[in-house]
């Protein structure tokens, strides 16, 4: 079994923030699959991720020597091809000498000791910032559809639901694919822009409409007439209800009522309470501005589209309003009238009249319940990651 190091760098790592205070970017999901799990579809080995410092309690010990792969870039053909093809001392680098992937020490990678380097000269999907993983969703999803279902036969789609659109794509693969246990009736699913993928176990309730491209993972919910538009993922056991548009929920986190979320990321174990409304358009179409973790200033993106960012274990009250491109850290609860600032800190409470901290002992112990009522618990790893993040708020930038 070969030994995969998923790196992350720096900038890279702070710039998906705040998905990534609780994670390597490889462990973030887009489209089906995390990155870390494409991966893994591709090359069987024992894997670990090389962070930020504080995240090293959640992954195994680094192997003296291993296959290095820079941890935001999610697999394609090329890109395999040109990956393991790497012998002893071989770097790949891309058009601007980043490195992509490395074979050999732990130690000559970060010091770029490289016997020979390969530039690649193919453009892959990278995740260089946190708006990437809505950005590239509908990329990805349909890539990891073909990789989960090439060869699979799919459940049949009931016959109380209506299917609009071509069935298959041009090559004769199926648009739609149902596992087995997915429950779904009287649901309208329209495929003409891309694949559907209902998970193992998953519920589509009766009244939904669905525009794809879409991925309702593992054990997902998706409440009555809710109105879906591509492109969405719905990561492990999300339940969501309302309107959604091009929303990626990492996992176990819930907006289960009515309310609209567009062009957003939500972490896991979020929950956004009844009526929470996030704008994701300035209402004089003006570029986004995002607020940059590292510079601690507002840095335009050439976006016009941009909604929510929240880390997890962060959490909104009913008739919660977020403006355009707000982002929430960890372990905030956001609640009462009018429109919050658009950056929120981790382990605070409050709304439009400000907030205030809340002690980290407090919010493992609402994440803990919360938690108990999917039969999990916070482990100590994660534990102590949180009171990293409690002890020095921006500990990427160490």
């Amino acid at each position: 079994m070969k030994n995969i190091v998923l790196f992350d760098t720096r900038d890279v790592h702070c710039a998906c923030l705040p998905i990534t205070f609780t994670r390597a970017v490889s462990d973030v999901r887009v489209g089906i699959l995390t990155i870390k799990e494409k991966w893994q579809h591709y090359i069987p080995g024992d894997y670990t991720a090389l962070t930020a410092e504080y995240l090293a309690v959640k992954y195994p010990a680094l192997p003296d020597e291993a296959l290095f792969i820079a941890g935001n870039l999610c697999p394609d053909a090329e890109l395999l091809a040109a990956v393991t093809a790497l012998t002893p001392g071989m770097a790949l680098l891309d058009a601007d000498a980043r490195l992509l992937a490395f074979c050999g020490t732990c130690s000559d990678m970060q010091s770029a000791r490289y016997a020979r380097t390969l530039t690649y000269t193919g453009v892959p999907v990278r995740i260089a910032a946190a708006y990437d993983i809505f950005r590239e969703n509908g990329r990805e999803l349909e890539k990891d559809f073909r990789l989960l279902t090439a060869g699979r036969t799919s459940q049949p789609l009931p016959e109380s639901c209506r299917l609009v659109g071509e069935p298959t794509f041009p090559d004769g693969t199926p648009r739609l694919f149902i596992e087995e246990g997915a429950k779904l009736e009287c649901v309208i699913i329209n495929v003409n822009n891309g694949p559907v993928y209902i998970g193992r176990d998953a519920e589509v309730m009766e009244g939904v409409c669905i525009r794809a491209p879409f991925a309702a993972c593992t054990h997902a919910t998706v409440n009555m007439n809710a109105k879906i538009y591509g492109a969405t993922t719905l990561g492990p056991y999300c339940k969501v209800g309302g309107e959604l548009s091009n929303v990626v929920m990492q996992a176990y986190s819930n907006k289960g009522h009515d309310g609209y979320l567009g062009n957003a990321v939500i972490g896991e174990w979020c929950n956004l309470g009844a009526d929470t409304n996030c704008s994701n358009l300035k209402n004089n179409y003006a570029e986004i501005k995002l607020w940059d973790y590292v510079s601690h200033r507002f840095k335009p993106t050439g976006m016009q589209f941009c909604g929510l960012l929240m880390g997890d274990h962060s959490r909104s009250g009913i008739n919660t309003m977020f403006n355009t491109a707000t982002v929430v850290g960890v372990g905030a609860n956001v609640y009462g009238p009018g429109f919050p600032r658009t950056v929120i800190d981790s382990f605070v409470q409050g709304g439009a009249e400000g907030f205030t901290s809340v002690p980290v002992a407090k919010v493992m112990e609402m994440a803990q319940r919360m938690m108990a009522r999917r039969g999990k618990s916070l482990t100590d790893a994660e534990r102590q990651v949180l009171q990293s993040l409690a002890d020095n708020p921006y500990p990427a930038q160490k």
